[in-house]
């Protein structure tokens, strides 16, 4: 799964968080740069990446998290383990 494939799919979501159908995603954005994004929002956001990617992510995981890019590199790792070898 390609960074692309990733952020495309994201996207839907951070959309519907968020309620801004403009919103554009880049690996570089934090939650200082979208109104509203607080650790309720951060909830919301992983239970519904877990669904979409059909991933679980560790709580230390998602503590390291501090960008978009980080949650592409860290779907993109859990996705692939979970693929079947």
């Amino acid at each position: 799964m390609t960074t692309d494939d990733i952020l495309a799919r994201l996207t839907p979501i951070f959309r519907a968080t968020f309620g801004d159908e403009s919103l554009t995603l880049h690996p570089a954005m934090t939650a200082r740069d979208v109104e509203g994004w607080d650790s309720a929002k951060m909830v919301t956001i992983i239970l519904a990446v877990e669904e979409e990617f059909s991933i679980r992510m560790r709580s230390r995981d998602i503590d390291a998290l501090r960008s978009v890019g980080d949650f592409v590199t860290l779907i993109g790792r859990l996705a692939s383990a979970s693929r079947p070898a």
